[in-house]
């Protein structure tokens, strides 16, 4: 049987994909091409099918499902630590709306949505669902980086 070129795959000690639910694979690897899954089988059967331009090899690692993030404010990060600890009226109130008025406009959500989407990449987060101002510029952030996401129109206090 003639190897098939693919673009990369994942040798991975186990992988628990969404269904059937409860299932745990145990040396198995994830096969990519064009972005989307091929296959998913045991890892020597993979590297007899299959030859890759990428191969990782990830012999103590899980690989799971992205995560979904369902409630974001992705270009908050640039808050993050604004007036913490405090009572959510008084946080709101006196320190995130009046924060928001002086600083949020098309830029500051465009880098905030930057920097929450590495991080929610780096961790697992595939997809996310942001309530924000600007939901024009989130998505084309979003677009641009490759991430799945849902935006929403907040209105401006």
């Amino acid at each position: 049987m003639a190897m098939s070129a693919v673009d990369s795959m994942l040798h991975c000690r186990w992988i628990a994909p969404v269904e059937p639910a409860g299932t745990i694979h145990t040396f198995h690897s994830v096969v990519v091409q064009e972005g989307r899954i091929l296959d998913i089988l045991p890892s020597d059967v993979a590297r007899e099918r299959y030859t890759a331009e990428i191969e990782h090899d990830l012999d103590r690692h899980l690989l799971i499902p992205g995560l979904v993030n369902a409630h974001t404010h992705a270009a908050m990060s640039l808050l993050r630590g604004l007036a913490d600890d405090l009572p959510l009226h008084e946080w709101l109130n006196e320190h995130i709306w009046p924060a928001e008025s002086h600083w949020v406009n098309e830029e500051f959500v465009h880098d905030g949505t930057q920097l929450a989407m590495a991080e929610m990449l780096r961790s697992g987060t595939t997809c996310f669902n942001d309530m924000y101002y600007f939901p024009d510029v989130t998505a084309r952030a979003a677009a641009s980086c490759g991430i799945r996401a849902m935006t929403d129109t907040v209105p401006i206090r």
